[in-house]
């Protein structure tokens, strides 16, 4: 579950899309620049081609990202905040057990 809420806020950031234009266009003023020395084919060859290995290299990113992860920290603050409501629950009880016998004590004392 939090593993999947992380990868995609990180996919749904745009960081992986804006990687791929930045090299799309990048790779698009490259060869216009030489556009004398390489045939229309081979550029719109090296553009595809550019595109999908970037794409590739994005979802290799995003795969290392996630199994990189670590999730023992979110374990121990998830065990941290139930042990915490549980002793936050038994100290309200104590305190309602001691308003209990307070009030029975100072109705002993009345009588």
């Amino acid at each position: 579950m939090v593993v999947e809420r992380f990868s995609q806020t990180v996919i749904n950031s745009g960081i992986f899309r804006f990687y791929i234009a930045t090299g799309f266009f990048a790779t698009l003023i490259f060869f216009t620049i030489n556009a004398d020395l390489f045939t229309p084919m081979e550029m719109i060859l090296g553009i595809i081609l550019v595109t999908i290995s970037l794409k590739g290299i994005s979802n290799m990113m995003l795969s290392l990202i996630i199994s990189l992860f670590s999730l023992d920290n979110k374990r121990n603050e998830f065990n941290f905040k139930y042990n915490e409501e549980k002793i936050q629950v038994m100290l309200n009880e104590l305190t309602v057990k001691d308003v209990i016998d307070a009030n029975t004590k100072d109705q002993k004392k009345t009588k």
